[in-house]
């Protein structure tokens, strides 16, 4: 449910050193900077109880990797290992599992700065033993791990657009970086993601696994890519678009190798996987977690193919934006779109051979500087977590194999493309309030009472199952 930077707060406190998260959360593109944010660093014992409360039996976040291992590589930090024991611990003794993500687009800063983070191979021996510290200090609690958040969004907007960390980009591609290679830096960077998470999970499986029956999986963004038009050009480019996006990371971990389209479109460019890398890489995985959030509609741009320079986004001739031009980056909520979750998962059942999933992102994002009754009253919420929570049973009737979900997110906290002007939490916090007090909202009423098995309608009244048959026979 959090990214450890977007939530936990004590940004220098304790040993911990910088990551890219917190240089583009004080570069000045979104408001606020995350130092503070939700402060669970100190609110943890609080926030488990409100978890416990809410009816959850899963909590997932993520671990600072400069928190834990202050300079990338070597020296761990105590603080550090006390504050996730503690929070595991937490968890655990209310009966909340922890679901635990190793890497949420905050490489440590000094790794950036020593070699460029994911663009180098580098990065693959010093996330393997960030990883290995993990699963050996925490493993005998967690069963659950994700070795990478969103993988295809880091390297798509960290090194093709650069609106997110670590924000590098190239003319005339991107937004003003002052580093990078647009044409090259997202497909090294999703090649280095890959090798890591494989690397990883090769590890957990044959130093932990057989004592500490774990599960490793890798997280992805996914959409239902709707074609702008009837016509073939977008129907062919609605799913070029999302062989770009989805089947660049999924392609590789069920077959080995990228995607065709890719391959073809943009050459040698992409890099290529040796023999033993493709074995690797195969099969590395014991679930997929999934980030769905809406719809986009898909263009044909196939122009951008005659250009000599191109960038990802030219790569993929296509152009997209969200359906009924509802952009959450302009502000506008995500359009309600249950069904396109449904059509993601059968697609996973029918491309992908129906992996085990983890829906581990889907909420509504709504403008934190509404008025207090406004963010409370959060109606538009419920609809789209009774709209999309019934949408995922369905499509469980009809045989994915989805194991479990999780609503982002449980707090408002500091967003990564918002910073703290738009919020998805089922509790209310007032930044700007020293005690950053959780407020409970109607949604996290609705979600409370569907956990705990009462009858919920869509305007947010609960009853318990004997008190709603008690109300339809008088």
């Amino acid at each position: 449910m959090f990214c450890v930077m977007k939530v936990e707060g004590a940004a220098l406190e304790d040993g911990r050193t910088p990551s890219i998260f917190d240089t583009f959360a004080h570069s000045g593109q979104v408001p606020g900077n995350g130092d503070v944010t939700a402060d669970q660093y100190h609110k943890y014992k609080e926030d488990v109880e409100l978890m416990a409360e809410t009816g959850l039996d899963a909590y997932r976040f993520s671990i600072s990797w400069s928190r834990l291992i202050p300079n990338g590589r070597g020296h761990v930090n105590p603080k550090g290992l006390e504050y996730y024991n503690n929070l595991i611990d937490a968890l655990v003794s209310r009966g909340v599992q922890p679901h635990v993500t190793l890497f949420h687009s905050d490489t440590p800063q000094v790794l950036e700065d020593e070699y460029s983070g994911f663009v180098s191979p580098k990065i693959i021996d010093d996330f393997v033993a960030y990883a290995d510290v993990c699963f050996r200090e925490f493993g005998d609690r967690v069963l659950h791990w994700t070795t990478i958040n969103e993988a295809n969004i880091f390297a798509f907007g960290g090194y093709d657009i650069g609106n997110s960390p670590p924000c590098r980009c190239s003319y005339p591609f991107g937004y003003y970086c002052t580093i990078g290679n647009s044409t090259t830096e997202p497909y090294l960077a999703g090649h280095h993601l890959l090798l890591a998470h494989a690397s990883a999970t090769r590890l957990y499986k044959e130093k932990y696994r057989a004592k500490q029956h774990g599960f490793v999986g890798f997280s992805l963004y996914v959409f239902d890519s709707i074609p702008f038009t009837n016509t073939e050009v977008d129907v062919i480019a609605a799913q070029r678009n999302y062989d770009y996006f989805v089947g660049w990371f999924m392609e590789p971990l069920i077959h080995g190798e990228y995607p065709l389209v890719m391959r073809k479109n943009t050459g040698n460019r992409l890099p290529v996987f040796t023999e033993n890398e493709t074995k690797l890489i195969k099969g590395s995985f014991d679930f997929i977690g999934l980030n769905y959030y809406t719809v986009i509609r898909v263009k044909d741009n196939s122009i951008s193919l005659t250009k000599e320079l191109r960038d990802f986004a030219a790569d993929h001739a296509s152009t997209w934006r969200y359906i009924n031009d509802a952009d959450p980056f302009d502000g506008n909520p995500f359009f309600n779109a249950p069904w396109g979750l449904q059509s993601a998962l059968e697609h996973f059942k029918q491309v992908y051979g129906n992996p085990p999933i983890i829906i581990h992102e889907n909420g509504q994002l709504s403008d934190h500087n509404a008025d207090y009754d406004t963010m409370l009253n959060d109606q538009s919420r419920v609809e789209y977590l009774q709209g999309h929570i019934g949408a995922l049973l369905h499509s469980v009737r009809n045989g994915s194999n989805v194991k479990g979900y999780f609503v982002w997110s449980f707090l408002d906290i500091y967003e990564l493309m918002y910073g703290t002007k738009y919020t998805f939490g089922l509790y209310y916090i007032d930044f700007n309030d020293p005690k950053l007090t959780r407020h409970p909202k109607l949604s996290r009423k609705w979600y409370s009472g569907f956990l705990k098995a009462e009858k919920v309608s869509m305007e947010g009244e609960i009853r318990t199952l004997d008190e709603a048959k008690a109300h339809s026979t008088s």
